[in-house]
């Protein structure tokens, strides 16, 4: 695998592709393992495929940057491992997808059926006893839980020497174990009602979940994960951390405003669905704190609602554009991208790494999908 790094162009289509390809190649030889075991195993290894045959990439390459801003840019033999080992965090992302889809219920993802749904139409197909989307879930659930397993052991493949890998595990580890605590407390808070004499409450709530289940995990530890496989010291991690967070809770902030008003087609999952799956985000939060009594309970009856109507989703923007939500989240953004830069200022890493950090910011917090 030829090192075709440009930090001018950080998520460049040839970047993109030697993922994809890693990927690839170690899901053939995961299909051939579960050929082992028994056919029915066939559909497992399909939708593997079918799930990580797309996406933005930013999470490998946040870690392939982050090594290249403690070590500079690697050799070509290196940078295969590196890919390696930077694509095994999007198996551990498409397993959260896949439990996500089933806590959330969503219909589809990256524009096909979502997995459980797949799943249960394979048993109605067959015309298999007892319940279809029971066999779904479960078999979307077993899926998840199948790539985080594979996310594992693919890391440990890649080829790194063993003392590399083994100064990068620590953030690894606290990356899964964050982005599963981050995931139940969204639940949690999801259980809860939003109460309008709690409207800060909701606010600061929303935001430690998007701490754990979405900053560090999406730009922080991929980030960090590469930097300690590049030798990076404290310093340097400190200062990614200081990057990491704020550009993190900007990434899923821009999410929120996505999952709103973003167009379906680009999206690749139905326009307004965090409106109807009643999904606590700063957005709405904020639309809330910003509205009249009237506004604010009229939002509170229509969010939530499975069945929403279109015309519901359209007066529930026009209440969260009213209210100054979408605006004030807008700068937000903008606020936690400048600190995010800040932090790189005068950060003890690489040239080249800097540049493509800054450029990832970019991508991260503006971007239509």
């Amino acid at each position: 695998m030829v090192n075709r790094l440009d930090p001018a162009q950080p998520l460049a289509a040839e970047f993109r592709q030697d993922v994809q390809d890693a990927l690839t190649g170690f899901l053939t030889e995961q299909r051939q393992v579960l050929a082992g075991i028994g056919t029915e195993l066939d559909p497992m290894a399909e939708l593997a495929e079918v799930f990580t045959g797309g996406g933005k990439r930013l999470r490998p390459a946040f870690a392939l940057w982050g090594y290249v801003a403690a070590a500079g840019r690697p050799g070509d033999e290196a940078y295969a491992a590196l890919v390696g080992a930077a694509a095994s965090l999007e198996l551990l992302h498409v397993s959260a997808l896949m439990h996500d889809d089933v806590m959330d219920n969503s219909d589809t993802r990256r524009g096909v059926p979502a997995a459980h749904l797949q799943f249960a139409a394979l048993h109605d197909a067959y015309d298999w006893a007892g319940s279809g989307e029971q066999f779904g879930r479960a078999g979307a659930i077993l899926l998840g839980d199948l790539l985080v397993m594979w996310s594992d052991e693919m890391v440990h493949a890649a080829g790194l020497p063993l003392e590399v890998l083994q100064r990068a595990l620590p953030y690894l580890a606290a990356m899964r174990t964050e982005v599963t605590c981050g995931q139940f407390l969204d639940v949690v808070a999801q259980a809860q009602h939003l109460r309008p004499d709690r409207l800060q409450d909701n606010v600061e709530q929303v935001r430690r979940v998007v701490e754990y289940k979405s900053a560090r995990y999406s730009v922080r530890r991929p980030v960090q994960f590469g930097a300690a496989l590049g030798g990076a010291g404290e310093d340097a991690q400190e200062a990614l951390a200081a990057y990491g967070s704020p550009l993190g809770r900007a990434f899923q902030y821009r999410d929120d405003l996505l999952g709103v008003f973003g167009d379906e087609g680009v999206i690749g999952k139905p326009a307004g669905g965090d409106l109807r799956e009643g999904k606590h985000t700063l957005l709405l939060a904020y639309a809330l704190a910003g509205s009249r009594d009237a506004g604010r309970n009229r939002l509170l009856s229509l969010v939530g609602s499975p069945d929403l109507s279109e015309e519901g989703i359209a007066e529930a923007r026009e209440i969260i554009v009213a209210s100054g939500a979408r605006d004030k989240v807008e700068a937000d953004i903008e606020s936690h991208l400048d600190r995010a830069l800040a932090a790189l200022e005068g950060a003890p890493i690489s040239d080249d790494g800097r540049q493509a950090l800054i450029g990832l910011a970019h991508a991260a917090v503006r971007r239509s999908h």
